[in-house]
């Protein structure tokens, strides 16, 4: 994966989400309200639900919204209907798309997923038609303009946490994790005074694709761009070389 700017990445992806920092708070505010379903409003006793105050965190959600959306989740467990649902399929040029979504109205989000990838040319395909192509990691990406620490101690202490690798890129620091181990490496990390740009169970792709047809980059812009407006989108994976 070297030579991939994941920094740059999450940079670009946090400069859209800036411009709509409505529809990220409405997927956090989701995520709480499942965490909090499943696990109780206690984050101490409840590792989802730190995993994604720390994902708020990063996004920069005030304290007082991410408590209001705990208190209101754990008065309407009851009522909390929302479901997770996985698509797969392909963009043009072949390149492999996960869509990962949470919502209350499966034909819903069904019918508008299937509708991005049908006007970038693209096509949903069965449940694993893809996803082999991607591993499920932990990831933690560190700013290296925040982070003091030396990248060997850094190194260290993430691979003694648990960690299953650590990279170094021109930006930023990478933490890969399983994903039954993110949640205690994160902790650890952030019990250190780690900063962190992104902390998320991800999919990682095992070999990336180049796209170099402008029309088909168009494309498949196109569907990334009308899932990322839909609010029962939460995540999208894909294959492309950036």
């Amino acid at each position: 994966m070297s030579g991939h700017s994941k920094f740059a990445n999450i940079k670009h992806k946090k400069e859209k989400n800036d411009a709509a920092k409505g529809k990220i708070f409405t997927i956090i505010g989701r995520e709480i309200a499942i965490a909090v379903k499943e696990g109780g409003p206690d984050p101490n006793n409840n590792s989802k639900l730190r995993d994604v105050i720390a994902k708020a965190k990063a996004n920069n959600m005030p304290n007082d919204t991410i408590d209001r959306g705990i208190k209101k989740a754990a008065g309407d467990i009851g009522s909390v209907n929302y479901e997770h649902v996985t698509y797969e399929g392909y963009g043009p040029g072949g390149i492999a798309i996960i869509v990962e979504a949470l919502t209350d109205n499966r034909n819903r989000t069904s019918a508008n997923v299937r509708s991005a990838f049908t006007k970038g040319s693209g096509s949903i395909g069965t449940q694993g038609c893809v996803s082999y192509m991607f591993d499920q990691k932990g990831q933690i990406v560190i700013d290296k303009e925040e982070c003091d620490m030396d990248s060997d101690d850094l190194m260290m202490l993430a691979l003694d946490a648990g960690a299953e690798d650590f990279s170094e890129e021109e930006d930023s620091y990478e933490v890969i994790t399983a994903p039954d181990d993110f949640s205690a490496v994160r902790q650890s990390l952030e019990d250190q005074g780690i900063p962190m740009a992104s902390a998320d169970i991800t999919m990682i792709p095992q070999n990336y694709v180049a796209l170099t047809d402008e029309n088909a980059l168009k494309q498949l812009n196109r569907t990334l761009d009308l899932l990322d407006d839909d609010d029962d989108v939460q995540a999208v994976y894909t294959n492309l070389d950036e």
